[in-house]
């Protein structure tokens, strides 16, 4: 067993950091035969309980764990005998870590983000701010992001205080919406029966339903699939039997989805399964 590791990380859980063993290359060690692809279920809840219950080093920074009793187990004997340096989950310890990866990247930050604790890396340098957030990598050249659902190495405590997290490292994972493909055509499906003319035909009275969706969508604030469905089956009933609607206007529900993280598959399901409800 590689004693330095260990004592160190030992130490970090102490502080309330949620350590784990890296192997050579700086990587987390590979699943176990019980938990190879995720056959176990996984540990969605970033500690060592949930389905899985493996007492291994398992799940890469889900692993990580401030329970002394689990970082010294025999079950994590062997991964620290090969240990090469500890990592850390920073989200679960409320902590997001701006790793600037080179000279360039660390010229920016001192530019642009509110000063805090740095770490020196081999390249460059960790900026650490007190607060989780989205994990995101290449946010621009040389900056990635690790906070929840990753790790990162442990290098010292570093120098400075802890700033807490800004809206600008916040906005770096903000990524534009991409061009969507895959827009349903135009729902030309009129009401059956002869029943007349369309009572929706009003411009005003469509775009004043298109707009109230979107803002749904835009609003929704957890549980973005529901909102989304819910949404498309809202305008759907009002406007899908009558042929009201255009390209144009799915486009502008796809689009506000989009924005909220929603893929153009998940927005074209939920379509697809609100016409099927409907049957439109």
């Amino acid at each position: 067993m590689n004693p330095e590791p260990l004592r160190t990380a030992l130490h970090l859980a102490t502080t309330g950091l949620p350590v784990l063993p890296l192997r050579a290359g700086k990587a987390p060690f590979g699943n176990c035969r019980a938990c190879a692809g995720n056959a176990c279920g996984g540990r969605p809840n970033m500690v060592s309980s949930g389905p899985c219950r493996c007492p291994g080093v398992c799940h890469a920074w889900a692993a990580a764990t401030t329970d002394p009793d689990v970082i010294a187990s025999p079950a994590w004997a062997g991964a620290w005998r090969r240990a090469v340096c500890v990592a850390y989950h920073p989200g679960a310890a409320g902590l997001t870590v701006v790793d600037l990866d080179n000279a360039a990247a660390v010229d920016w930050a001192r530019t642009t983000l509110p000063t805090t604790r740095t770490v020196a890396t081999t390249r460059g340098e960790h900026w650490i701010y007190s607060g989780a957030m989205q994990s995101s990598n290449a946010v621009r050249p040389g900056t990635d992001i690790k906070s929840r659902m990753s790790y990162t190495r442990w290098l010292g405590k570093g120098e400075g205080f802890t700033a807490p997290l800004p809206p600008a490292v916040r906005a770096l994972a903000v990524k534009a919406p991409s061009p969507l493909r895959g827009i349903p055509r135009p729902l030309a499906v009129p009401l059956t029966g002869g029943q007349g003319a369309c009572p929706h035909r009003s411009p005003a009275y469509l775009e004043r339903g298109i707009t109230m969706a979107e803002q749904r969508i835009t609003g929704a604030s957890e549980g973005v699939h529901a909102a989304v469905y819910r949404t498309f089956l809202a305008v759907l009933s009002t406007h899908g039997r009558c042929g009201c609607l255009t390209d144009v206007h799915v486009g502008r529900l796809f689009a506000a989805a989009h924005a909220k993280g929603e893929s153009v598959r998940h927005c074209s399901d939920a379509w697809a399964n609100a016409r099927a409800r409907l049957g439109v």
